[in-house]
């Protein structure tokens, strides 16, 4: 079986490095498994002195589903870590996305849910697939967000569209997601990949001293602290997980029916 996350190094001829989520039966959720994966590769992309721009994509339908809700949503280190550790553990690898120094698109061939939608905000630009689902659903399953998510969102889209978005856990079509700023553009699915690819390599013709000066520039001048926003949040989510609410949301999700949270 391939690894559960690979990566393309960039090379003289194509300066491009490409992250792929690579468990498509699987929705590429979150589980051990990729998440270590990830956590590899993105150290690959970060330490890829040839790339000058990375694509961060999934294999099959979806980018990433987020969570797998039939498994643990937190990482225990074998009973070592206190609840909110524990909630702020499960996202370490996707930030590590932060440390890539390069531009990073984005390429949501598909679904982008929950941490997988998290993960997809790390990114510098986003390409969408004009009718995959796009959201934090979160609030649908009786738990606080994670990965930052409450920090992101709001500093990309505007405060009230965020707001909606995370109280209600509604999900959005990419053309809508489009419409509002959260992705540069959105195509058919199958062209997501192309046009991501178009978008790096004119990324990578440019000065690549200059573009990375500038992506530090506009990270330091927006205050882009996004691990400690997740760190924050991990408290808030750990509290969460630990309620009837969270229970409900999980069992209705699974059942596929409306939840009925009772605020407990």
């Amino acid at each position: 079986m391939e690894d559960a996350v690979l990566y393309d190094a960039a090379t003289d001829h194509e300066p491009i490095g490409i992250i792929r989520l690579n468990r498509p039966d699987g929705r590429n959720s979150m589980t051990g498994e990729l998440l270590d994966a990830f956590a590899l590769c993105a150290r690959e992309a970060t330490l890829d002195a040839k790339a000058r721009c990375i694509v961060i994509t999934g294999s099959g339908k979806c980018f990433s589903a987020g969570a797998d809700l039939r498994a643990q949503i937190q990482r225990s280190d074998g009973g070592n870590l206190a609840p909110h550790e524990g909630s702020y553990a499960m996202y370490t690898s996707f930030l590590s996305v932060l440390d890539i120094a390069v531009p990073v698109i984005g390429a949501l061939n598909g679904h982008a849910v929950g941490g997988g939608f998290g993960l997809s905000l790390l990114c510098d630009i986003r390409i969408a697939a004009r009718d995959a689902k796009y959201g934090a659903n979160f609030a649908r399953l009786g738990l606080h967000s994670g990965l930052g998510i409450s920090y992101t969102l709001p500093r990309l889209i505007g405060v009230s569209r965020a707001s909606e978005l995370l109280y209600t856990g509604r999900l959005i079509d990419g053309e809508e997601a489009e419409r509002i700023g959260l992705v540069s553009r959105a195509v058919a699915a199958e062209a997501v990949m192309s046009e991501a690819m178009v978008l790096a390599r004119e990324i990578a013709s440019a000065a690549p001293l200059a573009v990375r000066g500038m992506k530090a520039t506009m990270r330091q001048s927006l205050a882009w602290d996004v691990r400690g926003a997740a760190w924050l949040e991990a408290y808030a989510q750990s509290a969460t997980v630990r309620t009837a609410d969270f229970d409900e949301g999980v069992k209705a999700l699974l059942e596929k029916r409306p939840p009925r949270f009772e605020g407990k």
